[in-house]
């Protein structure tokens, strides 16, 4: 039995129109016969403005073959709109095509839509805890972030939304501290999205988050998103870089420090026995340190820069050479 449209007499009174090519197209598409079929009746349903239970369903078919149909997506939503479907039964409806399918832009902006025609907190929760789910399946998906940073903005439930992800990003943290977006979500929770209930002491906050990112820069020194959310938090609270530069100058040198008796100073926790030294970030940090000091203090970033150019970050030699002209043309 046909699976088609074509065959279905329930799609007799439709008329299908067919994909505009020219007479010898130069590359033609080869699409399946089910998806010409399908697409075919669909427009011919959007150019009658057509919005009902089978136009949800043929919406759906589409989409299952070919996620990245945004006016297929479109029209769906102005079917469950006009129709006033149960738009929370939608969203479980497309959770195993965001989770098929979760480099696809649409399939997040169609659940925006969702969210936003729903205005439910109880609803932003929940979909907060599915996009755990769907980020356990890919922890650094652009989308899905995005995606949870606004329902957070939109939302803005300090409560019941906010209050829960921080500690959800240490988690994913303590898992791959080498997570960027997890960083970046950091960053955006602390920083970038206004003042956290209980985050009311700026000071305090950020002696703890200068605390965690040197805790976590002397688990991996080698780790570049620790070193950026680092240079993010002093750039945003306008923190001198210079104020680090006891913590920072131990993963400067080629060796580890040698164990001693002296007392451990917390506040700048050393890098480990395994660490492979000299970081290349503390490099770039400390020679922006003597760069912003200038004066003699200028030949000392310079000599980094060289060393970066020619042995230790050889992969970017120009940019630490313009890096060089740059500070010698200024003094």
């Amino acid at each position: 039995m046909s699976d088609l449209l074509a065959d279905d007499p329930e799609w007799a009174d439709v008329v299908p129109i067919r994909q505009y090519e020219n007479v010898n197209p130069i590359a033609p598409i080869f699409y399946s016969e089910e998806y010409k079929d399908a697409t075919d009746y669909f427009r011919g349903v959007v150019k009658t403005g057509e919005m009902s239970p089978r136009v949800l369903k043929l919406t759906e078919r589409i989409i299952r073959m070919n996620p990245a149909h945004y006016t297929a997506w479109q029209h769906r939503y102005k079917t469950l709109i006009a129709l006033k479907a149960d738009l929370e039964e939608e969203l479980r409806l497309m959770d195993d095509i965001a989770k098929q399918y979760l480099k696809t832009y649409q399939v997040w902006h169609h659940r925006r839509l969702l969210l936003t025609a729903i205005n439910s907190v109880d609803v932003a929760v929940l979909e907060l805890e599915f996009l755990r789910d769907v980020l356990d399946v890919d922890t650094k998906n652009y989308h899905t972030w995005s995606y949870r940073q606004w329902i957070l903005a939109h939302f803005n439930n300090e409560t019941r939304l906010w209050a829960r992800e921080r500690a959800y990003v240490e988690e994913l943290l303590d898992a791959d501290v080498r997570n960027n977006s997890a960083w970046h979500h950091r960053f955006f929770v602390v920083f970038s999205s206004g003042v956290r209930l209980g985050d009311e002491d700026r000071d305090q906050v950020l002696r703890r988050e200068l605390s965690f990112a040197k805790e976590k820069i002397a688990l991996a020194p080698n780790n570049p998103s620790a070193w950026n959310y680092l240079r993010g938090v002093l750039e945003f609270t306008n923190t001198p870089f210079e104020t680090l530069s006891s913590f920072v100058e131990p993963y400067t040198a080629s060796q580890p420090p040698a164990p001693t008796d002296e007392v451990v100073d917390l506040d700048n926790p050393l890098p480990s026995a395994e660490a492979e030294l000299p970081c290349v970030a503390a490099l770039e940090f400390m020679a922006d340190v003597y760069e912003k000091q200038g004066g003699d203090a200028t030949a000392k970033a310079v000599e980094i820069w060289k060393s970066l150019a020619n042995e230790r970050d050889v992969m970017r030699k120009k940019y630490w050479e313009y890096r060089i002209r740059e500070a010698l043309q200024s003094t």
